[in-house]
Formats: C-alpha cells, structure tokens, sequence
C-alpha cells in the first residue's frame, strides 16, 4: 500500500493545493482546494498528524477606544480638563460645582499622581508644570481606529494604564497558516489521484452492488476515538437528591422558608443571647431593613431571656432589645425554618427537614465559603428521647454509605443535650458533620410546644466533599465542564 493511500480524498485535494501554494491562509486554502473551510481546516490537520503539512497559529493583538475613552479624546483626560481650567489655587468644592463631581474625583487622584498638583486642606493647588504625557499621546493616536502596540508606538506599561482605567479595551485575532512539509512535498511530486472513496458502506450499496471496484476509505484502528460523555446530574445536585429521598423514606415532611429572616426567628426564637458571638458582624450578614414582630410570642420569648418565663430557668437577665429583634438578616442556619414551622405546628407528632442555603461572613478558603447548604431537621413527638436521636442519624448516615458513626459531646445555645455526629473515612479518620441535640425547654415553652423536640443540622458540603473525594470546596460551585464530565457517578 502507497503512502497516498493512507490519506483521504479531503487530504489529497488539500495536499495537492498546498503543493502549488506552498502555504496559505485557510480562506486560500478553501478557494483553491474547493472544500468548505471546515472541512479543509480538519484536512489540514489530518496531514499535520502525518507529517505532511503544519499548521501555525498567531494571535494578533489590536485595541480600541471605548465610549469614555473616546469622549477624552475629544474633551482631554479629567486630569488635564482640572489643570488647563486652574490658573490659581481653588476649594474642591468650587471645582466640582464647575465641572461634574465624577470628573474632579476621577482627576484629583491624577493630578496627585502625575505631580501636577496637590490637595492641601481641601484646596487643589497646581504645581505648574503639566506636560503632555504618554497616555495622551495614545489616546490621540488611535484615530477612531483599532490597532496593534507597533501601529500605536506605545509601550505595554502605557496601554495596561489605559487598560485599568478602561479607556481602552483589547481584542485577540487568530490567525492559521497552513504550509506543506519536505515530506508532503515530496509525496505531491510522485503524482496523487483523485478517485471518489466510500466512506460508509450503505444497505443501498450493498443491494446495488455499486459498492465492486470502488476504493474504501481506510479505518484506522491505532486512533482512539473522541471520548463521549453521557448525560448526568450535577454531582452535589446527586448528592442533595439522595439526602432528600432518604429522609421522606424514612416519613418525614420537607418544608422551606425565606433566605431573609428577622433576628427573632435567627436568634432570639432560638434562646441565643443578644449579646452572642454568632450575631456579630464577622458572622452574620446583617441587612437594613426590619420587620413586625410576632405578637403572640414576642412577650413569652421576652420574658424567657429576661428571666427564664414561667418555667425553671434563669434565662439570660438584663432586657430583651426589642428593636435588635426586628433586624433582618441573611439566615445564618435553616433552623430559623424548622422553629417557625414548630411554632405555627405546636401539636404533635411533627416530622420535617429542610435542605436550603445559609448565609455566614466566612472567609472563602478550600473548605468555607459564605454560602453553603444545610440539612436541618425536627422530630416532635410524646416520649421522644435522645436515644431516638442517635438512632436516626445513625440511620441516616448508613444509608448515605458510612458504615462507622459515632457521636461526641458538644454545646450548642438551644440544645440540652448536645452532641456533634462523627463519621470515619479511610485515610481521614473520624470526621465532624454536624449537630444535634433535644431543645431547651426555653426554646419550646413560649410557642406551646409540650412534647420534646429532636433536632440536628448537618453540613451537607462536607458530607459532599467526603462522597466525592474532594479537597477544594468551591470545585462544588464552579463551572468546571471538564470536572463535571469526569467525575464518577458511582464507584463499585
């Protein structure tokens, strides 16, 4: 078999214009071959695997004026409008009612800059020496015109200037050209013929019997095939689902609410003191707007923080700050859900959980970021006990897969007792996800609640990144097809 008869009859017709052009750009290269510039292109790169063409690629890089830096062009920089108007020292406020407040601000750190002037006590006085700079230069030479560094004479650190203050904009140009090799060169020379090949062979073919005597497209069997990714749920969506599913299996009501919420239902409903740590802005995403109170329980949960209400407590003492209560906030847990829905739902049994985003001023690090979701749950019924909680959650996490749980002590404000659920994973150990624990009783008293309240909320993220062996907890959020594609819907 001939070297040519590797080659197909795209790469012949190619091959045979790259000969007489020697190279050529792909518009050249589709006029004198006659195939679509598509089709010739994927030739090329055909003959390139082969050694019998190379394609170059060039990336020509022009730029052009945007809508402001134009009006400069016409009207001069806001540092140059300052000092041609300023023969003599004058109050920033005087320069602001003559030109625009926007101008002088945009100016004045300039005009500090550039040494033209200076601001002393509010004053803007001018040094007298304001030569044309660079950046104007630039901006004269674009001339209504996109062009390159070489066509503007200008030095990189002038146009990233001009780049940053978003007077000029850049726009990357691709250029390919195609050039045949010593290889296809002299393959060309031994004389290519061009005969029409099948590519597929058709039942209509093989009926007709039009398929004898003609020449077969060659199959190569050494190149591996583009890979094909099926379709598939995200895979924290997956894992979201799967959490879902689990727990209306096991009985239980899903219930949502409002990304706002007032403090009240956050904080106070919850028996957290006024004065705690999760309520400070380092925390909590305090909003500007407030809202009405509850009147029905605004006194009891009141009087519980004031002085533990009508119950064995001595709640927190001081006064309950009734205007504190009414700020709204971005909701830091999902528990301000499940505690209004037992307040409106004080007759057992209860049976509910949510799964929703929360919001915390976290710094964003491989393992935080200020949204995440949490899987929030209540079970309120007569004769519920803490080793009913253990049981469910051990419940929970076996099914998601997790053969070892345990649980460890822990100090939550409106749990008593408290514990933090511990999985094990090979190579990590045990690891924290969550909470849990039966509310106070300063938690229940003022909405009517008699019976106990079992309640947990667990990080859903970190359960995520633990099932899909992650070490980076923003990989869950970023549009990352490749990731998307390769991760594992389920490993056997």
């Amino acid at each position: 078999m001939s070297a040519q008869d590797n080659l197909t009859i795209n790469e012949k017709k190619v091959l045979l214009a790259l000969e007489e052009l020697g190279s050529a750009a792909p518009d050249k290269l589709e006029e004198k071959s006659g195939l679509q510039v598509d089709a010739a292109m994927q030739a090329a790169f055909m003959l390139q695997e082969k050694g019998l063409a190379s394609v170059s690629e060039k990336v020509l890089e022009r730029y052009s004026l945007t809508k402001e830096g134009e009006e400069y062009t016409k009207t001069g920089l806001p540092e140059r409008q300052i000092i041609d108007a300023l023969k003599a020292p004058a109050p920033l406020e005087e320069l602001r009612s003559r030109f625009s407040p926007k101008t002088v601000g945009i100016a004045t750190g300039w005009l500090i800059k550039k040494g033209w002037a200076k601001v002393e006590n509010g004053v803007m006085v001018p040094s007298g020496n304001a030569p044309a700079g660079r950046d104007e230069e630039v901006l004269a030479a674009f001339a209504g015109k996109a062009k390159t560094l070489e066509e503007l004479a200008a030095d990189e650190g002038t146009v990233k200037e001009l780049l940053k203050r978003k007077l000029v904009i850049k726009h990357e140009e691709k250029s390919r050209t195609v050039s045949v090799t010593g290889a296809g060169s002299a393959l060309a020379a031994e004389g290519i013929v061009l005969e029409e090949e099948i590519a597929q062979l058709t039942p209509e073919l093989l009926k007709s019997g039009a398929w004898k005597g003609k020449k077969f497209r060659p199959y190569r069997l050494d190149i591996a095939p583009n890979p094909l990714y099926g379709v598939k749920i995200h895979p924290y969506r997956r894992l979201i689902e799967q959490m879902r599913q689990i727990f209306l299996e096991m009985g239980f009501t899903e219930i949502k609410g409002g990304i706002i919420q007032s403090s009240f239902w956050n904080f106070d409903a919850l028996f957290q003191p006024q004065d705690h740590p999760a309520r400070d802005m380092q925390d909590t995403f305090h909003l500007g707007s407030i809202c009405q109170l509850p009147a029905e329980y605004s006194d009891k949960v009141a009087a519980m923080h004031e002085s533990g209400g009508d119950i064995d407590s001595c709640g927190w003492g001081g006064i309950w700050d009734r205007e504190l209560a009414r700020r709204n906030v971005l909701r830091t847990h999902t528990t301000s859900v499940t505690i209004k829905y037992l307040a409106d739902n004080p007759e057992p049994p209860v049976k509910a959980f949510c799964i929703d985003r929360a919001y915390r001023r976290e710094t964003i690090d491989p393992t935080h970021t200020p949204e995440f979701e949490q899987l929030e749950g209540v079970v309120m019924d007569k004769d519920m006990s803490f080793a009913d909680l253990l049981g469910l959650l051990a419940e929970f996490y076996h099914r998601m897969g997790f053969e070892e749980v345990r649980f460890r002590p822990g100090y939550f404000p409106y749990t008593e007792p408290s514990v933090e659920p511990e999985v094990y994973v090979d190579g990590l150990g045990w690891v924290e996800l969550g909470g849990a624990g039966v509310f106070r009783k300063e938690v229940t008293e003022p909405f009517g609640i008699k019976e106990p309240v079992l309640a947990w909320g667990l990080g859903v993220s970190r359960l995520a990144m633990l099932k899909l062996g992650l070490k980076d907890l923003r990989l869950l959020y970023q549009s990352d097809i490749d990731w998307l594609r390769k991760s594992e819907v389920c490993r056997i």
